[in-house]
């Protein structure tokens, strides 16, 4: 049978959930028309390029099939009158890929360069800039006058 990957851009406004049944949906179109799904990938909630039905953001979904020609075109059909589906678009293949997407691995990138290092110092945890009565020269001197306070020793006059 051909090989296909679909791309399914469904409404930013439902959930993850109802995005995966979106798929799942999809899913049972094949398998009942003596098709199967080889690969399925969530991408998430991306921001799409221009505005679709006065969406500016989509959940993607990618789908590996292998199934007769038949089977993809009713999945079409099913997607067409979904109305929580924005836009598809199937591709025929010569392989499905089973690693991850290019997608999927360029997050796993971003995660891991996400760490930069301890924070600047004079920065709270938070990351907000410290006010005038926290610069580091102010706390001194307040803890050397407290040092101060508490040795002190009073002279008898």
């Amino acid at each position: 049978m051909p090989l296909y990957e679909t791309v399914v851009i469904a409404r930013s406004e439902i959930t993850q959930a109802q995005a995966d049944a979106v798929a799942d949906a999809a899913t049972t179109t094949i398998e009942t028309d003596g098709g199967a799904v080889k690969k399925r990938e969530y991408w998430g909630l991306r921001p799409l390029a221009y505005r679709i039905k006065k969406n500016r953001k989509g959940h993607y979904i990618l789908l590996g099939l292998d199934a007769p020609s038949a089977a993809v075109q009713e999945m079409e059909r099913q997607l067409t009158l979904h109305e929580d589906v924005l836009r598809f678009m199937t591709v025929r293949v010569e392989e499905i890929n089973e690693e991850p997407s290019a997608i999927l691995s360029r997050k796993a990138d971003e995660r891991d360069r996400a760490f930069r290092g301890p924070k600047p110092a004079g920065r709270f945890e938070s990351g907000r800039k410290r006010g005038f009565d926290e610069r580091e020269e102010f706390r001194a001197r307040d803890e050397f006058r407290a040092d101060r306070d508490e040795y002190s020793v009073e002279e008898d006059i």
